[in-house]
């Protein structure tokens, strides 16, 4: 694989405090969002769509203590599992997190709920809660609970953080069922599905740039087009035609949704022959795109 392109000056990386200052701010607006969510949609309508907040509505309903108290009291357990399965590290940030989230349900519990439907409930419980958890994610904490044990599943046996939290979370629903009846454990599956895509969505982003791929006999014209009119860089991929077995390099680029346009126009201006493959790409980080 040979990389051209032109020469950028290198970004001084950012400093260690400003990462760290950055991690809890996502963790602090997770926990919020993930607290809104709950009390809005979840508490108000008995949702219990997994984990240690369905736990607390069902506890909250049988023997009426406030969902903040049997979150704290759960989430300490797991964190002591989860300080010595991911880190020294991590295990500050959830000890943090794990007395934020309850904290925000505490103070957020005189909420008033904004719908009467049970099925909006669901799905924007979903949503809320699944936008929470992924900033969560993305700050490497947790907030306790079902999202702390997805991260380490997630770790030790490389499957999806949406779906570990859907796997981890079924259990609950089935309690739910027997205590809230069958149909408030279907709009608990309903939950269940949307924060667990919703996770994903945030954790991987929503399509936002294009890759394509061009085979083509300009592609020298090519290449310096998207050097230096589009300033984007370009990645020059060996490869052999299939039939001929001759030599065809393959120019590979990624570009910015806006930008997909004016890339087809340059490639049709150089040689409306060429071969073009476009496909989308849910996460860039690098030079011109998202920062690691």
């Amino acid at each position: 694989m040979q990389a051209t392109g032109a020469k950028r000056p290198n970004r001084a990386a950012p400093a260690a405090w400003a990462v760290v200052l950055r991690e809890y701010v996502l963790l602090t607006i997770g926990a919020f969002l993930v607290a809104v969510a709950f009390n809005l949609f979840l508490n108000a309508f008995q949702i219990a769509s997994g984990g240690v907040s369905g736990i607390s509505i069902i506890i909250n309903y049988l023997f009426g203590i406030k969902p903040a108290y049997t979150q704290w009291v759960f989430n300490f357990l797991f964190i002591i599992l989860g300080f010595f399965t991911l880190g020294r590290q991590f295990g500050v940030k959830a000890i943090y997190g794990t007395f934020i989230l309850p904290l925000f349900v505490l103070m957020t519990e005189g909420w008033q709920t904004i719908t009467h439907e049970p099925l909006l409930a669901a799905l924007y419980g979903g949503v809320g809660v699944g936008v929470g958890i992924g900033l969560v994610f993305r700050a490497n904490a947790s907030t306790g609970g079902t999202d702390l044990i997805a991260q380490i599943v997630h770790k030790y046996m490389g499957i999806s953080l949406g779906v570990a939290v859907l796997a981890i979370d079924g259990f609950v629903v089935l309690t739910a069922a027997f205590v809230f009846g069958p149909e408030k454990a279907l709009y608990a599956l309903i939950t269940l599905f949307v924060t667990g895509r919703t996770v994903d969505a945030v954790q991987m982003g929503l399509g936002y740039a294009k890759m394509a791929f061009i085979i083509s006999e300009k592609r020298d014209e090519i290449r310096d087009a998207i050097l230096y009119e589009m300033d984007r860089g370009v990645t020059r991929l060996s490869a052999h035609g299939g039939y001929t077995d001759e030599e065809r390099p393959v120019l590979m680029c990624v570009v910015n949704q806006n930008q997909l346009g004016r890339l087809k126009a340059i490639v049709r201006q150089h040689d409306p022959n060429a071969f073009v493959i476009v496909s989308e790409t849910h996460e860039v980080l690098g030079e011109g795109f998202r920062r690691n």
